[in-house]
């Protein structure tokens, strides 16, 4: 009757083994450490650089715990904080001597000390929030500026494109600034253009203008418009700064505006600080733009002239320049996705590009237009741009093509990862940058931790009192609780801040709550004059229906303040969700396979250690069992 057999109690041991295994790695705590990650894509971080960053430490003779090289990035682990900030400021100096155009980001971190047999077996320890372990603080200026630059740079090629579909011959498009100059040579065509453009870009505003023998068309944004474009950018910056760390895999980020064009980027727990750095702050943007053929481009790529009117110069990795046309074809804007991937023919490494309807327009219609010519794939980072590469057009494009040229599988994972979680609008400015440490958050890690363990010692101690040996099977079925809610936060990395504590607190104690049901039903069978051995059986299995009401009703609470909280409110949330779910199997399948372990092979079994069972008053008595 109140048997288990082999095969529950081998699932019990394998859960315990399990759950054991994934909490061990919360006790080693972490250790200081300086990470060097790459901060442009022409910057690599080898071994060459791990054997500069040797040198700068032996230099300044500092010594290390350990120095690995990992995941195309450095980590250099020290025993305390102070080495570790000097070892920060001898890197850098080493390595990003310039602080205006550092090669390389060099960043305080904290490392977990699990030894290596934990870490293969993928047992982390589990995040920390800002408020408990620290993390990253970021403030960001959106440039509004360059947000209102750039679309007039795209209206531009708007009223391009419109001028040409119409046949409206003008003498010439010219963006200065923000506005848009038109040329024309007669005011007939002057209006047609004007009426054209009112129609078709309500955005913006035109003043006319005699121009010597010519006539000016000047288009400006409307000051509404304007505000309009600006407040687009900040939310589809925020969109994209989201994206970009769901892709690093942070858990739980703040990112909220601040003002009319500042946000803040709060990374709780993040355990790669310096690649969040890196990411956040690269405003890798695409553009295609045609190479210019002329002669005069080809005598200003070997530096021989100047560069044609209506051209740029940009730089392969190679260092060969590229004369390119001003004018941009595509932006990232109409990119739609961008998957890393391998050549077919030569097996390089490569980044398949998938663009809207409208870029594969635009695509179909210059490649169409400009067979054999070349078309350069420029990555704008910072403000500063590179060609990717310059392939000839060798057919007509579509909607998908590919990027290929001297870049590393890494640098090909990268690039379609700031590619594929979008275009910035504007670009942005780290203003702010604070590295919040543990020691920030040790008083209230040292509360919560005295919350739990006094809180947990108590309710041992009374159900050790009042239902006795019932009462510790109780007490280790909830330090189980404890310890599968541990292990399951630390298997899905989720961050557990001061309000998750206060829910594993309020776990601790749901989590009696059914015991204390069992328990009651049991007495209330031993008073109804049943056998021990039938009484077990009958608590365990009436009390089951109401522990399971009980229970469904408080996850549904705890799923609702999961699925419309934020924050802190989310972070409560998830921990309440699991311990109700950990209290579930601890409280019932758990703790009657202890029970049944020690009374279950009892045949003739009299009494059983449950604590007083008052008899009703008519029998003038109260027995123990």
């Amino acid at each position: 009757m109140n048997r288990y057999p082999a095969w529950k109690y081998a699932i019990m041991a394998v859960v315990l083994l399990i759950a054991s295994l994934y909490t061990l790695p919360n006790f080693f705590g972490e250790a200081p450490a300086v990470q060097i990650s790459s901060s442009k894509s022409t910057s690599k971080v080898d071994t060459s650089t791990l054997a500069r960053v040797e040198q700068a430490l032996k230099d300044a003779s500092i010594t290390a715990d350990a120095i690995t090289l990992e995941a195309g990035s450095i980590k250099a682990r020290f025993n305390d904080t102070d080495t570790q900030l000097k070892a920060k400021d001898a890197i850098q100096k080493a390595l990003a001597p310039d602080p205006a155009n550092p090669a390389y980001v060099v960043a305080l971190n904290l490392l977990s000390r699990s030894p290596a047999w934990l870490t293969s077996l993928n047992a982390n320890p589990m995040y920390l929030g800002l408020d408990l372990r620290g993390g990253v603080h970021f403030m960001l200026q959106v440039d509004m500026q360059a947000a209102l630059t750039k679309r007039a740079e795209s209206l531009a090629g708007d009223i391009r494109l419109s001028l040409r579909e119409k046949n409206i011959r003008h003498s010439g498009i010219v963006r200065n600034g923000q506005a848009i100059e038109i040329r024309f040579r007669d005011t007939a065509t002057l209006e047609s253009a004007k009426n054209l453009i009112q129609d078709q870009i309500p955005d913006l505003q035109m003043a006319e203008a005699p121009d010597g023998t010519e006539y000016k068309l000047t288009a400006t944004i409307k000051p509404e418009a304007a505000r309009r474009i600006q407040d687009q950018a900040l939310k589809q910056n925020m969109v994209t700064l989201h994206n970009r760390i769901n892709e690093l895999g942070v858990a739980e980020p703040v990112i909220q505006q601040q003002g009319i064009d500042r946000i803040v980027v709060q990374l709780p727990g993040v355990q790669d600080t310096a690649k969040a750095k890196d990411i956040l702050g690269r405003t890798a943007t695409l553009e295609m733009r045609l190479v210019e053929d002329s002669a005069e481009a080809r005598a200003a790529e070997n530096n021989n002239g100047p560069v044609p009117f209506g051209a740029e110069r940009f730089f392969e990795r190679n260092g060969q320049a590229v004369i390119v046309k001003k004018q941009v074809i595509l932006t990232g804007e109409n990119l739609t996705d961008a998957q890393p991937g391998f050549d077919s023919q030569n097996q390089q490494p490569k980044v398949d590009l998938t663009v809207d309807a409208k870029g594969g327009r635009i695509m179909r219609d210059t490649s169409r237009e400009n067979l054999k010519k070349r078309m350069a794939i420029l990555l704008f980072e910072k403000g500063k741009g590179e060609v990717l590469t310059a392939p000839v057009i060798q057919g007509e494009l579509g909607n998908r093509f590919q990027i290929s040229g001297s870049m590393s599988v890494a640098e090909a994972s990268d690039l379609a990862l700031l590619l594929r979680a979008g275009s910035l609008a504007a670009p942005m400015d780290i203003i702010e940058e604070r590295t919040i440490g543990p020691t920030l958050g040790a008083e209230n890690i040292t509360k919560g931790f005295h919350s739990v363990s006094w809180g947990f010692a108590v309710i041992v101690a009374f159900m050790a009192v009042y239902y006795m040996l019932f009462g510790l099977f109780s007490g280790i079925a909830l330090a189980v609780n404890l310890l599968l809610l541990v292990a399951v936060l630390s298997m899905l990395q989720a961050t557990l801040t001061l309000p998750g504590m206060a829910a594993m607190a309020l776990a601790l104690g749901m989590a009696i709550d059914s015991n204390v049901l069992i328990n009651e039903r049991i007495r209330e069978e031993l008073r109804g004059g049943a056998s021990p051995q039938a009484a077990i059986h009958s608590g365990y299995e009436r009390a089951w229906a109401t522990i399971l009401d009980s229970n469904i009703s408080t996850l549904i609470a705890g799923l609702a303040l999961l699925a419309f909280g934020s924050g802190p409110v989310r972070g409560f949330a998830v921990v309440h969700c699991i311990g109700i779910l950990t209290s579930m199997f601890s409280a019932v399948f758990f703790s009657r396979g202890l029970v049944n372990l020690w009374y279950g092979r009892q045949k003739k079994l009299k009494t059983v250690s449950i604590g007083t069972i008052w008899r009703p008053p008519s029998d003038g008595a109260l027995a123990k069992s």
